[in-house]
């Protein structure tokens, strides 16, 4: 059994920033999750359907690893990728730098993992190998899914060869420190900015607060266009709230964010952005349960409901994101 030392398991809440925080901290970097999350400009929205969804997708945060790459190159870190089509390589990869004390972040799909508590394709899934033996790979991932967790290497495989949505070929990746990184807290104003510029400026109609108000223009006619209500929506609302998002599709860790770096600076805009975004994560609480009683109980009318409180959270997540804007102006 290879194990690389020093590796722990911090009961995480969302996969990206869990396998980005054991790395960071074995390079000597301990920031907290949402620090992670909004140094990387990890909150975004995107509404998405189509005909090879077997029902609409909501997302509330940036495509998979774009949080990572933006995190390390916002902090000056040397990000190594990897990507290959053979398994065997992509093993080698991965073995190689556990064998020389360094744990690796893999992109996979979480399907394939046997620990995994709901058996749902999900190729953006991020997870941080520390360990493997003859049979086995010892992983990190978040809380929910159980922490520090085992899969069999066959398993493992299946998960980085998936080939789908958002998937990737057998991606693995390391980061170092450098001796001079950036001070993270000089970054803070900048990541909020650049997050805020990306979510009101949002190239397409069902992304940013644009998109939250194609959400609660759509999401009344989910009873139509789900196969099984009950079990569609209980399903979209479990996603929404505890799929890997902190709760509040990611609002409640951005919430975090935001309060941290009010600790930090003292200014009235981040004040008024904190709150906002405290308003947004409850309502987005409400919008899954509302979506999840319309399933349980079989009535479609609380899908009306979760669409008009749709409308307020992307009017307040709009006025969030302009005095959010503000804030490299201001400073």
């Amino acid at each position: 059994m290879i194990v690389v030392g020093g590796v722990h398991d911090r009961g995480t809440q969302h996969c990206e920033t869990t396998a980005l925080g054991v790395l960071l901290r074995h390079e000597g970097l301990d920031l907290s999750e949402p620090l992670l999350f909004g140094l990387g400009a990890g909150l975004s929205f995107i509404y998405w359907d189509g005909k090879n969804l077997d029902f609409p997708f909501l997302g509330g945060r940036v495509k998979p690893f774009e949080l990572t790459r933006n995190l390390t190159a916002r902090l000056g870190l040397d990000l190594q990728v990897q990507e290959t089509t053979s398994p065997r390589k992509a093993w080698e990869s991965v073995r190689a730098h556990i064998d020389a004390g360094r744990p690796v972040g893999l992109q996979l799909d979480c399907y394939h993992l046997e620990y995994f508590r709901s058996a749902v394709h999900f190729g953006g899934h991020v997870v941080a190998l520390y360990g493997y033996d003859e049979q086995e790979a010892y992983l990190v991932d978040t809380g929910p899914q159980g922490g520090a967790v085992r899969t069999s290497l066959a398993s493992l495989a299946a998960a980085r060869s998936q080939r789908g949505p958002m998937t990737a070929r057998n991606r693995s990746f390391t980061i170092a420190v450098p001796d001079r990184p950036r001070p993270w807290r000089d970054q803070l104003v900048p990541a909020i900015h650049a997050c805020a510029e990306a979510f009101l400026a949002a190239p397409i109609a069902n992304a940013g607060y644009r998109g939250i108000a194609k959400a609660a223009a759509r999401v009344p006619a989910w009873w139509e266009r789900a196969g099984d209500p009950e079990r569609d929506l209980r399903q979209a609302a479990l996603l929404m709230e505890h799929g890997g998002t902190g709760g509040g599709l990611f609002r409640a860790l951005y919430r975090d964010f935001l309060g941290e770096c009010a600790e930090l600076i003292d200014d009235g805009d981040l004040r008024t952005g904190h709150r906002l975004y405290g308003e947004a994560a409850g309502l987005w609480t409400d919008v899954a349960r509302l979506i999840a009683k319309a399933g349980e109980s079989g009535d479609p009318a609380y899908l009306s409901e979760a669409g008009a409180v749709l409308r307020e959270v992307s009017r307040i997540e709009h006025e969030a994101m302009q005095v959010l804007r503000r804030l490299e102006l201001a400073r």
